[in-house]
């Protein structure tokens, strides 16, 4: 049971604006115990996209630092702009995956939508790890 507070935890912290290493902890629980694989999953998945949720709401109700951000990744903001929230399937990219959920929020960008293409963005980053590992084990 710890072993998946561990893995949410981890999912959680490395979707905020804070650096983690959900997918290094992923895969090595995946090589202690590959039978656990979907609780695995679901568990760092549930916690990576709660934590992207909470930027996005950070980027709604708190403009904090947005003329900082937008000076630093126009590219970024110029991309939430014009896509929406389908930018938010990117949301698992390192680095500026957590910058889109921000915008996102800035953007004030439809609430249910953007959470429903985080959960599938952050979903199918570590579907694409399990592959990975199923294939060079």
């Amino acid at each position: 049971m710890n072993d998946y507070w561990l893995l949410f935890s981890s999912g959680f912290i490395s979707s905020t604006l804070f650096p983690g290493g959900s997918e290094v902890l992923f895969i090595y629980y995946l090589q202690q115990q590959l039978s656990l694989k979907w609780e695995y999953f679901f568990a760092v998945t549930i916690g990576n996209s709660l934590g992207a949720v909470v930027t996005y709401l950070l980027g709604y109700y708190i403009n904090f630092g947005q003329a900082k951000a937008a000076l630093k990744y126009p590219k970024t903001l110029l991309f939430c702009q014009k896509w929406g929230n389908v930018a938010l399937l990117l949301s698992w990219l390192p680095i500026v995956g957590d910058v889109i959920c921000l915008f996102a929020g800035w953007l004030k960008l439809s609430r249910g939508r953007a959470f429903i293409n985080i959960a599938i963005g952050k979903s199918l980053r570590y579907l694409f790890l399990m592959f990975l590992f199923f294939i060079f084990p």
